[in-house]
């Protein structure tokens, strides 16, 4: 990853020399993310973005506010910035040659969406145990034996993101 004078720049693409937006520290987390395939610390974000320190705890704080990440509570890290995950789960995605870890079954087909609409997910079912393995494609994902179940309705993911 390069860094340029006072703004960063990932893959080639360069940030716009203004002062940041939270929205243009978003696409610079994802950025970052889709290229190492972890999400950025705060002090990766600095360089990255041009920011201090105070201004990019003070960003992402926003951006939790906003349900748009989830800090972890203890360090204030990234924990998730949907659909990426900042820890390992048993949601693997492979795709684009890389390995990712998704919040959950949804977002592991969110991954690859965002990513390029090819891939595959490894994980297993949360009833049972048994591995679970499919293709996602073009056209979506290929016939498996298994159901997407949500044990929580959708307008009530938000009261506690990280368990649903």
């Amino acid at each position: 990853m390069a860094v340029g004078a006072g703004r960063g720049h990932v893959s080639g693409v360069t940030l716009q020399s203004t002062p940041y937006s939270d929205a243009e520290l978003r696409l610079a987390i994802y950025r970052f993310t889709a290229e190492t395939t972890r999400l950025p610390t705060h002090a990766e974000l600095g360089p990255l973005t041009g920011l201090a320190p105070e201004e990019v705890r003070a960003a992402l704080a926003r951006l939790a506010a906003e349900h748009v990440i989830v800090l972890n509570s203890h360090d204030g890290s990234i924990r998730m910035a949907a659909p990426f995950s900042g820890i390992a789960t048993q949601h693997l995605v492979r795709t684009g040659g890389k390995e990712y870890f998704a919040n959950c079954a949804w977002d592991a087909l969110g991954v690859i969406a965002a990513l390029g609409g090819a891939g595959e997910v490894v994980s297993r079912c949360e009833q049972s145990l048994a591995p679970i393995q499919f293709r996602v494609g073009a056209a979506g994902p290929d016939s498996a034996p298994c159901i997407v179940h949500f044990a929580v309705p959708a307008a009530r993911w938000w009261q506690d993101i990280v368990f649903t």
